[in-house]
């Protein structure tokens, strides 16, 4: 279980890096730019299925394929729209209410219990990703805006919902997530036709931008994060998931793209604090097992 949780966590590593990948792809349209790197996605699920070959040959069922589409391009979706109908600070702090709703929402699965600690450590890491989103220290919460924090608190319940029922299905390869990328390039594209204006990378660098898109967070994180929530400790993976604000503010600050401040250093104490704290039954138990 160590092992899935660790492969799983490597997701939010990459998604970390999504901040700072989009910004250097330059200016093109969110959902097109969406279909782009959920293709390269797709690709890279082909070339792993090529080099292995999924064991299972029983066929995938029909639930799976709606949790799958419905969780990879709902979530993008309503994240779109969240951010083009309320300010960011706002509807990214309500969007990153999905690790807390995981590690609440594991309850409710067969074989899994939840804790204080791992609630606790959720909380800690909320409070965390609250310094980072919340500049200024302060949210200015606007009825003008209540489409987007409506659409930013539909996307957390999509992508925590399609976390939690994936792991009901720990049967089905990870390798089906190559269609699910498919499906989701296909749906921006079309979101992009019928909302958008085409704008291409300009440079090999905007061009190089959007291949790493598609390789790491829009691309291996959903492999990875599918075997972790599936064979990992999902308590623990959803609370150490509010790393991902920090290290992508960190990645930001390593590129020059953002300043370091004590509000950061702040975060930081308070999101490994939490992951550690929701971690606390899985360390115990592997110092244990190291003892014996």
């Amino acid at each position: 279980m160590a092992r899935a949780t660790l492969i799983g966590f490597s997701a939010v590593m990459m998604w970390a890096l999504l901040a700072l990948l989009t910004a250097a792809s330059g200016s093109v349209p969110p959902f097109q730019l969406a279909a782009m790197a959920f293709t390269i996605g797709t690709v890279l699920g082909l070339a792993a299925r090529f080099l292995s070959p999924p064991v299972q040959k029983k066929p995938i069922p029909a639930k799976v394929w709606v949790i799958g589409i419905a969780g990879l391009f709902g979530y993008h979706f309503f994240y779109f729209t969240a951010l083009r109908n309320a300010p960011a600070v706002e509807a990214s702090l309500i969007a990153y209410l999905w690790p807390l709703l995981i590690v609440v929402g594991s309850a409710l699965l067969p074989g899994e219990r939840l804790r204080w600690h791992h609630l606790a450590g959720a909380l800690l890491g909320l409070a965390g990703a609250f310094l980072i989103v919340a500049r200024g220290g302060r949210l200015d919460f606007d009825g003008r805006y209540a489409t987007g924090y409506a659409a930013a608190a539909v996307c957390a319940l999509v992508w925590s919902s399609y976390s939690l029922l994936s792991r009901r299905f720990p049967a089905v390869p990870t390798s089906v997530v190559t269609w699910f990328c498919a499906a989701t390039a296909v749906l921006s594209l079309i979101c992009h036709v019928l909302l958008e204006q085409t704008a291409w990378p300009e440079g090999w660098s905007q061009w190089l931008a959007v291949a790493g898109l598609g390789l790491m967070p829009v691309g291996a994180a959903f492999y990875a994060w599918d075997h972790g929530v599936k064979h990992g400790n999902i308590q623990v993976l959803g609370a150490a998931s509010y790393a991902a604000p920090l290290l992508s503010t960190l990645v930001l600050i390593a590129a020059g793209m953002a300043d370091a401040t004590p509000r950061i250093l702040a975060a930081c104490a308070l999101i490994t604090a939490g992951a550690v704290l929701a971690a606390k039954s899985m360390l115990f138990r592997r110092a244990r097992s190291a003892e014996g």
